[in-house]
């Protein structure tokens, strides 16, 4: 199943539980704009031609929102799907922003610095006539970053000739970014396991964790999780995966990877090493996907051992294996309510951009906690026999959505 197919499965199974005609639900269900560009760019080894996407899902809750990815792999499905899902996960946390994403078909790693620049600029002037503080605000995304937003944010602004910072989110804080945005998407998964476990009459401490993909984002909640007790048992990169019953301090890993080194590298007496998948079947409480999408899928969800799927990557779990999950009674806590943490401090790095008044990391902490402890809460206890947190979290955003959309007449 091709990605936009699997988050159009989710939409249509939340689906029977709101009141929808069969021609309301396709126009939720067709994405507003699909706009595609070639961009042809000088490199060091003459010009080179990159696809370029970006996919306006829903914007009747507000301005399109939505990263940029510069991928090998990028697709119009794939940006569609994540188009869609952000949709959903914008609504569900209940910001005013609708739903995007971009993407670029290139390997960051075989360029340099000058090339991705080139390329940043490149897509600025592709799709300038589709973006804006009010109508669609890019972001960082799989192989963006602060420095992309930078060069991005310059050409948008010499283009339109005046200065625009809400423009794009996931800044440098020099230009306007937001306290805090570096970790939001982790710190906001440590608020989602934090409220749950609290649900469920439990702690953290003491929780065994593995996490597929040690990147930026499965260091930095390893991190946050091991200072609040739980232990990190398991973890991998592209590399392979090294366990430890006792756990792993995650400080050293961090820095190894920081270094430019792989979980491979790590030299300790005891740590048990396998492939790189072999860390979804970790024996844990917690298995936190990471990576890309659809590492757990119906040919290895029977080894799962793991009771608690948190999904920090989107995507991560397929249809097929959350039937499976959900049949033994592991409670998959979903994408688009897990790693909302970076969406919800974009909107307010938005917010921040468009007051000209900037909020202490203390202050943007505090406000995620709250918007996603009652996010989580609102899914949690509308939670009906047999439903599962994805079926409710995409409920109450399509409803959401489809209300939007009926008072703006769009569902006619």
């Amino acid at each position: 199943m091709d990605p936009f197919s699997q988050i159009t499965s989710h939409i249509k199974r939340a689906a029977t539980y709101v009141t929808l005609s069969e021609g309301a639900l396709n126009k939720i269900l067709t994405p507003q704009h699909i706009h595609k560009e070639t961009l042809v760019v000088e490199t060091e080894n003459g010009k080179k031609e990159f696809p370029a996407y970006r996919v306006q899902f829903n914007n009747a809750r507000g301005p399109f929102k939505g990263g940029i990815r510069f991928h090998p792999k990028a697709d119009e499905s794939e940006v569609s799907a994540l188009a869609a899902a952000m949709a959903i996960k914008c609504a569900v946390v209940d910001i005013p922003f609708g739903g995007a994403k971009g993407g670029v078909v290139i390997d960051p790693k075989e360029q340099t610095e000058e090339t991705l620049e080139r390329v940043s600029r490149a897509y600025v002037k592709a799709f300038q006539q589709y973006l804006g503080v009010d109508i669609d605000i890019p972001a960082p995304d799989v192989y963006t970053n602060p420095q992309i937003m930078a060069w991005m944010l310059d050409e948008y602004e010499a283009i339109i000739g005046q200065s625009s910072p809400g423009f794009i989110t996931g800044k440098p804080l020099a230009l306007g970014g937001s306290k805090g945005r570096d970790i939001a998407t982790a710190l906001g998964a440590m608020f989602i396991i934090s409220e749950y476990v609290k649900v469920k009459g439990r702690n953290l401490e003491g929780l065994r964790i593995a996490i597929q993909g040690f990147g930026n984002a499965g260091g930095t909640v390893a991190k946050l999780l091991h200072a609040r007790g739980c232990i990190l048992v398991s973890a991998s990169d592209s590399s392979g995966t090294i366990s430890l019953a006792k756990g792993f301090d995650p400080l050293p890993l961090m820095e190894l990877k920081a270094a430019g080194k792989s979980l491979s590298d790590f030299d300790e007496v005891d740590v048990e090493r396998s492939g790189p998948n072999d860390v979804l079947f970790a024996d844990c409480d917690v298995l936190i996907p990471a990576a890309l999408d659809n590492a757990i899928t119906d040919e290895n969800v029977s080894k799962v051992k793991a009771s608690i799927i948190l999904e920090l990557a989107n995507n991560p779990t397929t249809p097929e294996a959350e039937v499976v999950l959900e049949e033994r009674g592991v409670d998959v806590l979903p994408d688009v309510l897990v790693n909302a943490g970076g969406v919800i401090v974009s909107y307010f790095e938005w917010v921040q951009n468009r007051e000209q008044f900037y909020w202490s990391e203390t202050d943007v902490h505090s406000k995620l906690e709250a918007q996603l402890s009652s996010a989580f809460h609102n899914v949690h206890e509308h939670r009906g026999v047999g439903m599962t947190y994805r079926e409710v979290a995409y409920r109450i955003a399509l409803s959401r959505i489809a209300e939007a959309m009926q008072l703006r007449g769009r569902l006619h």
